[in-house]
């Protein structure tokens, strides 16, 4: 059975883990440097706000947090990641309804954002299920310098602007 809980030190190796590859590592964490390292894990807890693991027995299987955070106004999901042998179970829908309990039912959040590479169809799919609508396209390079959009998409509390 999943649960999920707040990332400790002890979280960080395994944490790394979960990213694979280079292009994987850019869709989770495009500022981040391969291979995902305790040290950048270690950044992200300084400079990011509730930093969670989903687990499965004692095997972290995901790992998602806030950042951009903006004290009763909004926040962005970051570093959405499911460990390769749960993905397509359900598991990102049930990390990412985690993190939103999380920043309205907690923080009190009138907007929570997200943003998504849009070759990344399975994530893109999972946040518009959700209810969040594109606001803005930024355009990136990707690690082989190649044009990528990166769709920044918005969900906000019902009658708030």
């Amino acid at each position: 059975m999943t649960e999920f809980r707040k990332a400790t030190e002890k979280d960080f190796e395994r944490i790394c883990k979960l990213i694979k590859s280079e292009e994987e590592l850019y869709l989770v964490y495009p500022s981040g440097n391969y291979p995902f390292t305790v040290d950048q894990v270690r950044e992200l807890s300084r400079t990011r706000k509730e930093l969670t693991v989903a687990v499965d027995g004692d095997e972290i299987i995901g790992f998602a947090n806030l950042y951009d955070y903006k004290p009763n106004e909004s926040a962005f999901i970051g570093n959405v990641v499911i460990d390769q042998n749960y993905r397509g179970k359900g598991l990102g829908k049930k990390i990412v309804s985690y993190m939103l309990n999380i920043a309205f039912d907690k923080h009190h959040l009138m907007e929570v954002r997200i943003s998504v590479f849009s070759n990344n169809t399975p994530a893109l799919l999972l946040y518009v299920g959700f209810g969040f609508l594109p606001y803005d396209i930024e355009e990136r390079k990707d690690p082989q310098g190649n044009r990528v959009a990166l769709i920044h998409m918005n969900w906000r509390v019902k009658g708030s602007n």
